[in-house]
């Protein structure tokens, strides 16, 4: 918790200079009138919205194959244990021998797939989520310049109030429909 809330004032502490560098030129508020200031929940973009929902469904799609030839050969890893463990006792030493050798040798395979298959799909996952956390980054600046925010952060601090959240609105937009004002 202490790591995140100095992260998070190192960030805020490299971001206020440039905004009020950024914000010089415009006309000049107000003494003592606040800043717009929103908040977007990127977890809730990636586990809530239309893309993300349409990422996830195509990572399904795309891995069932796999996944399911991965599932085929753990029952026959499970199977092929069960088959030494009850009848071990009964076979010949070249014969266990041999069975335990098949076994390592799927049971080494079984690894070096399910390793490659993680690594391809952590990868793919990466690359769609990227996609869908680089369109709500459009829409978010289309939010900011609309509705006039100065800063909107996208981090989870410690609280937010619901009336600076606006994480549905992002949504909302990424599914094509106009938010609610």
């Amino acid at each position: 918790m202490k790591l995140q809330a100095s992260v998070f004032c190192a960030v805020l502490a490299a971001v206020i200079p440039a905004l009020v560098q950024a914000q010089a030129p415009a006309p000049a508020a107000p003494a003592g009138a606040p800043g717009r200031i929103a908040f977007v929940s990127t977890e809730r973009i990636l586990r809530d919205s239309t893309p993300a929902m349409r990422a996830q469904k195509k990572l399904e799609g795309e891995f069932k194959k796999r996944d399911d030839e991965l599932a085929k050969i753990a029952d026959q890893l499970k199977h092929m244990q069960e088959e030494l463990d009850k009848n071990s006792v009964t076979m010949s030493e070249a014969q266990r021998r041999n069975k335990e050798r098949e076994f390592g040798d799927l049971n080494r395979d079984f690894q070096r797939k399910q390793r490659e298959f993680r690594e391809d799909i952590n990868a793919r996952r990466n690359e769609e989520l990227a996609q869908v956390v680089e369109q709500a980054n459009r829409v978010i600046r289309q939010i900011a310049e609309q509705e006039k925010f100065d800063i909107i952060f996208q981090e989870m601090p410690a609280y937010v109030s619901p009336r600076i959240d606006i994480t549905d609105k992002v949504i909302k937009a990424l599914e094509g429909k106009p938010p609610a004002k």
